[in-house]
């Protein structure tokens, strides 16, 4: 998430949200998903 939002030329990452949930028949897999707003910081 951080290189992603460097390739867009943000200078950080908020609103950061982690989820996950746990797959399968017995439960042995777990399926994790990030997500952020990139952010460009200006001064004002």
């Amino acid at each position: 998430m951080v290189a992603a939002a460097r390739e867009l030329g943000a200078d950080g990452v908020v609103g950061i949200d982690f989820d996950y949930e746990v797959l399968g028949e017995t439960n042995g897999m777990m399926m994790v998903s990030v997500s952020g707003t990139a952010v460009k910081m200006v001064a004002g």
